[in-house]
């Protein structure tokens, strides 16, 4: 029914398009006007625009003519002129919504137009990437256009001091990663000096790859952590423990109902993602760590060390979840296949699989700060997305960060054929289906992509086709340095290219080759150096003679390949166009989409077939029980295959349900940071009041006036009679910390007229007596910066210890659900508690130090941290980009981390 109303009044895109559509003609309308400007006339426009936003005109207002000026710019700069689909992707960018955009139809260029429209207002704009390469070459490619019309552009990536960073973010106009992006705001506020913070107020943001950053990273958090205290031997006892275990592997249609009756001693089950012991299991931790109860508090670090070498040895496995590689354990990110340099497991869970591998096994640390990307980006006053796959995951979008997605129309029709998937009984009758097919394309010369699911399942196949004589190339984890370079011949005459889950997105796959890498290629033959090659291709302006003359050998190569590649193309055109072969689906169907999107570029030709078997881990997991029956009872050879409807629906269904799972997970992930990032941002608001320079002596009083109440609440409240307060108590409470010795020793006459108010007034009378008699022995002055130097510690050391704690909380409330307690709202309300005592704790450390501080009043306090930041990550999957220090590490000293190892072969080996 659905179908057939959005056959009548069209889809959501449809009717948005229309109403976009005038704006489009008005911006068409416009060219001839600009095409007859001069260049200074054009460039003169930037101002003109300046001055009417001043003068009370909107954004929307000067649109059509922003827009118009950025077609032409970038007509004379570029060589590029916008085509009427992209300024429809331009308008959706300005509005605050996702563009939907195939791949190859311009998304890079489409951001120039809201990106210089919006950096009119002088409030900054981000535009963000999902790696450093991609922000660099943007940033010098489209930088020439904003550059042409006197906007300034900036480059965050890692590596960079804060000075450039600051400088970078300044600009009208600045490029980076969500890393960098996101870790810079943490860093600017864990900074002591003002000066020290890099980035402005966050303003307006368009994210490239908007599904992979707000969507597959959204899960785990950024970390910024330090270095931890916690030994490292109870990991390796642990492992030696869970190897004497016996296993109980749990699929998804086995019998779970009489859990004690296994005999095993711990229990993986897959689906669910967990490894717990049994009661076996548990008796013989008890022996094996000589403890009476392994549930009891104290015996709660045994507890996690245990539960952690479970999930590494149940549910972690080697050359699909990490690999091992010069003495370490690499992270194989889930979504590309990628090798995750630097990026660590936390809750000790790298720890533990350093353990089981044997390899050295490296402290953990504590989180300084932290931030989802979730609650990062919508911190932005205007955000918007752009990529090739979004309309799947809508429902996300406009639930957790108020975005809607608009599906562009390509500028040429797709030419893609897309078959239906081929299903099969067993995984070695698919895979036998795979090299069959693969066999006859290469007879013809169509070039394949078979995109896999694991590393292992790469190999597989490439041991099949090697038997079959086909030549092709592995593209996967452990090949990653070749990957850019692999991806981007696939479309050659005859290529035959295995990927793992869309190693290489972003790299353009051109049918007959791309003259590009080519000429890169014969560069390296002659000589040339990666860095001088990066320039020779890069777009940056430079008069340095050596880069002209490399930029000229780049461009003849260029050319020549070009002649090659344009002739394959041709061939290639008529034995099909690129052919995609997915070996597997995946969770998501975004995924699949993406790697059927490698084909039909721009309207190329192409095809793509899925090839499936009921084996497949999202069959197994998550198909129905009733469509094994229904294949057992055809009883199906391995090498039929089944082209049903019936089958591609269940399968469908299947990813549906993965999908709403992996949704519930991230939405309950933001659940729980949504009350962390409330308290977040009132510790952060009283930092920054405090690096501004602001005078917080009446912070201070006001915390003095908190904490007497509190005393006399807490000593005083039970009687309304001075005689029956507990004075022992409140003297031992409020005297030396606070107050001087005998400040509460009354007369039996004064005691007699007192109440509790009073006794409130003569406490807090003798602490701000007290401090202003501080401040007149150092002086006005210095008693501000002792305030800002006390404060910040203080309010850092117990911020970090809360992180912890939270962490803690978080880990153990789900238990609450059986007792039939909501988890989230249990933390709410647990979580609030705890920031209230945080917020008391803070206020009297603070007051303790400032009344009882000695300070030489020749010498301005310093500024201190409470703990050096040691790595940036990515959660439990998180990118470690870089090492902080205070002075920068010489490559042969030992590392800062701790590891023991030269800093050139740790954490500086990248």
């Amino acid at each position: 029914m659905l179908k057939i109303i959005e056959k009548i009044i069209g889809s959501y895109s449809d009717r948005e398009l229309k109403r976009i559509m005038p704006i489009v003609e008005k911006i068409e309308s416009l060219e001839e006007k600009m095409q007859a400007m001069s260049d200074d006339e054009l460039k003169a426009m930037t101002p003109h625009f300046k001055k009417r936003l001043k003068e009370g005109e909107t954004l929307d207002d000067i649109l059509p003519e922003a827009f118009a000026v950025v077609r032409e710019a970038s007509k004379r700069v570029l060589g590029m002129r916008h085509f009427k689909v992209q300024l429809i992707g331009g308008i959706v960018l300005h509005q605050g919504r996702i563009a939907e955009m195939k791949t190859g139809e311009g998304k890079t260029l489409v951001a120039t137009l809201p990106v210089y429209l919006n950096a009119l207002e002088g409030k900054g704009v981000h535009v963000v990437t999902v790696n450093d390469y991609l922000a660099k070459r943007d940033s010098e490619w489209m930088g020439k256009v904003y550059n042409f019309l006197g906007l300034s552009v900036g480059l965050i990536i890692h590596g960079l001091d804060n000075a450039t960073r600051r400088k970078a973010y300044a600009c009208d106009i600045t490029y980076g990663t969500n890393n960098e992006f996101g870790f810079d705001y943490l860093r600017d506020n864990m900074v002591i000096h003002k000066e020290d913070m890099v980035q402005r107020e966050l303003n307006y943001a368009i994210v490239d790859e908007v599904d992979s950053i707000l969507v597959d990273e959204a899960r785990t958090p950024l970390i910024i952590s330090g270095a931890g205290d916690k030994s490292t031997e109870l990991y390796t006892m642990a492992d030696t423990f869970v190897r004497r275990l016996k296993a109980k592997v749990f699929k998804e249609t086995d019998d779970k109902q009489h859990m004690d009756d296994i005999e095993a001693d711990y229990i993986v089950d897959e689906k669910a993602n967990t490894a717990t012991l049994t009661n076996d299991g548990i008796k013989k931790a008890e022996e094996f760590f000589g403890v009476e109860n392994l549930s009891d508090p104290d015996n709660m670090a045994i507890s996690h060390h245990v539960n952690q070498a479970l999930r590494a040895h149940g549910l972690m496995h080697r050359d699909r979840d990490y690999v091992v590689k010069d003495g370490q354990v690499i992270i194989v990110d889930e979504f590309t296949g990628r090798l995750m340099y630097g990026r660590r497991y936390s809750n000790g869970l790298h720890q533990a699989i350093e353990a089981k591998e044997g390899v050295k096994v490296e402290r953990e640390s504590k989180t300084l700060a932290t931030i989802t990307f979730q609650n990062y980006f919508r911190m932005y006053k205007k955000l918007a997305g752009m990529t090739g796959t979004a309309q799947t995951e809508e429902q996300e979008f406009r639930s957790i960060y108020n975005l809607d997605v608009i599906v562009i129309p390509t500028n040429l029709p797709v030419a893609r054929v897309d078959m239906p998937d081929c299903v099969y009984k067993t995984e070695r009758g698919k895979f036998n289906a795979v090299i069959d097919d693969v066999v006859e394309c290469h007879k013809r010369g169509q070039p394949v992509l078979i995109g896999t699911i694991s590393i292992e399942k790469s190999e597989i196949l490439s041991l099949m086709l090697k038997r079959r004589g086909i030549p092709h190339q592995v593209l996967n984890a452990k090949y990653h340095e070749k990957e850019a370079a692999i991806i981007a011949q696939a479309g050659k005459l005859g290529a035959v290219t295995i990927a793992t889950n869309m190693a290489g997105r972003g790299t353009d796959i051109v049918l007959g080759g791309n003259p590009e890498y080519m000429a890169k290629q014969e560069m390296k033959k002659m000589g040339y150096g990666d860095n001088l090659i990066n320039e020779a291709t890069g777009f940056n302006d430079t008069n340095d003679e050596e880069i002209l003359e490399a930029r000229k050998v780049f461009r003849k190569l260029y050319d020549d390949f070009k002649k090659v590649t344009s002739a394959e193309r041709e061939k290639v055109i008529e034995a099909g166009g690129l052919y995609i072969i997915g070996t597997e689906r995946h969770e998501s169907r975004r995924i699949d989409n993406q790697l059927r999107g490698r084909a039909g570029r721009q309207g190329d030709p192409g095809m793509s077939r899925f090839y499936i078997s009921l084996e497949d881990d999202l069959m197994r997991l998550f198909g129905s029980d009733r469509l094994t029956k229904v294949v057992d009872t055809l009883g199906l050879e391995e090498d039929q295959a089944i082209e049903n409807k019936m089958l591609t629906n269940a399968i469908e269904n299947a990813q549906k349900r993965v999908e709403g799972k992996n949704f519930s997970i991230r939405k309950n992930v933001l659940q729980y940071d949504d009350v962390m990032n409330k308290q977040r941002e009132v510790i952060y608001a009283q930092r920054r009041e405090v690096l501004d320079g602001k005078n917080i002596k009446d912070n201070f009083i006001k915390m003095m006036k908190e904490i007497a109440d509190r005393m006399v609440t807490l000593y005083c409240s039970e009687s309304p009679y001075p005689d029956s307060w507990d004075w022992q108590g409140l003297r031992t409470y409020a005297e030396k910390p606070y107050l001087y010795e005998g400040a509460l020793e009354f007369s039996k006459e004064e005691l007699e007229n007192m109440t509790q108010e009073s006794l409130k007034e003569k406490i807090i009378k003798i602490m701000v007596e007290k401090y202003e008699e501080k401040e007149k022995e150092i002086g006005s002055e210095l008693m501000r910066e002792l305030e800002r130097v006390i404060l910040l510690k203080v309010v850092d050391q117990k911020w970090m210890d809360h992180i912890d704690a939270m962490d803690q909380l978080q880990q153990g409330i789900r238990l609450r659900a059986f007792g039939q307690k909501d988890p989230v709202i249990e933390y709410k309300f647990e979580g609030y508690e705890m920031f209230e005592e945080m917020v008391r704790n803070i206020q009297e450390d603070a007051v303790k130090v400032i009344l009882n501080t000695r300070v030489d009043k020749n010498r301005v306090p310093e500024r201190q941290r409470v703990a050096q930041p040691i790595s940036a990550s990515h959660g439990d999957q998180g990118r470690q980009p870089v090492v902080r220090s205070s002075k920068k590490v010489g490559r042969n000293e030992n590392c800062p981390c701790g590891s023991g190892k030269k800093y050139k072969k740790c954490c500086g080996m990248n």
